[in-house]
């Protein structure tokens, strides 16, 4: 008989949730059945898949009324102590204003709607992509059915908003995406940081990031092709990568850049960036895409003669792992957990973030040396597939749940990768070593 799991996705599908989709299916090859849930259906629906992936999803707002009917029966069978006890995490919120109590005591009854779900699917964990509301509704569902929860951090805490202890407190175990990560979890959360915690970086199917034709360097006289993807959020640093275009151009240079990535988080981002490129004079060299189909999104890495993520903060970037996987010679930020992916110098460049001077150069240095280029190209895919593969984190969560091993792929891949290997799980709060498969971390 297979595990059952409520699989919590905020606004699913979204553009950077491809992954997600493919790690669902590696799940239910290790005998784990993951029913998508998520929040809310997403704004813009970009992938081939979505239809499939929607339909397949239990959203949870905005409620009908059989959900409210069903949410209702939830609280009472909960009861009035599990509804006190999760009412007051909302109001004792520290540093908070009335509004954004009365926000997180409505996740209550969010939550509630997430328990019934439980109750009838039949699910023994709830397991959140997220450490911002949803992980309040995690929380919140576990206290009320008694069911454990378990959460998967993609990035910095920092940007996942406030609450993070009463968030985290009640977790059986953890997934993050990479060492720097876990880090973080321990220092801020400390004794409330769950003893179980697995490194496990996404990857990437690299049966589907192939390309169709070599990859070729720039040749002087071409145009230059650039591509970045990403949410048209202030961290991706789309403001340093476009004074580092403008640099390019004044040195002569015709460049053409794409940027792939929908608004996401701050209104009028991308009016500011268009104001940008008007005073940069950049407006007949740069193109917003918007947020792109996967195919569409792999197109363009392989039309590029460069990838370049120029983040203030990344978990470890999918994009940059796919731009490697489909050899096109990268540039990226030093942030996070991006030392984990990149051999600077080997695999892809590396420069400061916030460095719009640091990014010309790397880009002119990969353009004017198609030796260098040819061999970034190479050692890229050559990385990623040895170390990112997509069924990662599917295999974490799957000894993370208590699949039987003999139900999983070989950890040998995972072990090879320089981070642990998927059952690499802490020893415990404060405790001084960490191990994976008996290796000190």
């Amino acid at each position: 008989m297979k595990a059952r799991i409520g699989y919590l996705v905020p606004e699913f599908p979204g553009q950077t949730h491809t992954w997600i989709w493919r790690e669902r299916r590696a799940l239910e090859q290790l005998g784990i059945e993951a029913d998508l849930v998520s929040t809310r259906r997403p704004k813009t629906i970009c992938h081939e898949w979505s239809q499939e992936a929607m339909s397949l999803t239990h959203y949870l707002v905005p409620f009908t009324p059989h959900d409210a009917r069903e949410a209702a029966k939830a609280l009472l069978r909960a009861g009035p102590r599990r509804v006190a006890r999760c009412l007051r995490v909302a109001l004792q919120l520290e540093g908070a204003e009335p509004k954004q109590r009365a926000r997180v005591a409505a996740l209550v009854v969010v939550a509630a709607r997430f328990a019934a779900l439980a109750h009838e699917r039949g699910w023994t964990q709830l397991h959140v992509l997220s450490a911002g509301d949803a992980a309040h509704v995690a929380a919140f569902a576990s206290q009320l059915t008694g069911i454990d929860y378990s959460l998967t951090l993609l990035a910095s805490l920092e940007g996942y908003g406030p609450n993070q202890r009463e968030k985290w407190r009640g977790a059986a175990f953890a997934l993050v995406m990479s060492k720097r990560l876990l880090a973080e979890v321990e220092q801020q959360l400390g004794d409330v940081a769950p003893e179980r915690i697995w490194i496990a970086p996404m990857g990437v199917d690299l049966e589907q990031a192939q390309r169709s034709n070599p990859y070729v360097a720039w040749q002087p006289g071409e145009v230059c092709r650039i591509y970045t993807c990403g949410r048209l959020h202030p961290v991706k640093g789309h403001k340093y990568l476009l004074e580092a275009i403008a640099l390019l151009v004044q040195r002569g240079r015709k460049v053409q850049v794409q940027i792939a990535g929908g608004e996401e988080g701050v209104s009028g981002y991308r009016q500011e960036l268009e104001e940008q490129l008007r005073a940069l004079k950049l407006e007949g060299s740069v193109e917003f895409l918007g947020s792109v189909p996967e195919q569409r999104h792999r197109q363009c890495i392989e039309r590029a003669h460069v990838f370049v993520l120029a983040s203030l903060d990344e978990g470890i970037s999918v994009a940059a792992m796919e731009a490697m996987a489909m050899m096109t010679p990268a540039v990226v930020t030093d942030v996070g957990g991006m030392r984990e992916l990149i051999d600077p110098g080997v695999d892809a460049l590396m420069v400061p973030a916030r460095d719009g001077a640091a990014l010309a150069d790397a880009i002119a240095r990969i353009l004017d040396d198609p030796e260098l280029a040819q061999r970034l190209s190479q050692a890229s895919r050559q990385k990623v597939a040895r170390e990112f593969h997509h069924r990662r984190g599917a295999e974490a969560l799957a000894e993370a749940l208590g699949v039987p091993p003999a139900t999983s792929v070989s950890p040998i891949a995972s072990a090879s990768a320089g981070l642990p290997a998927a059952g690499a799980a802490r020893a415990g709060v404060g405790h001084p070593e960490r191990h994976a498969n008996g290796k000190p971390l």
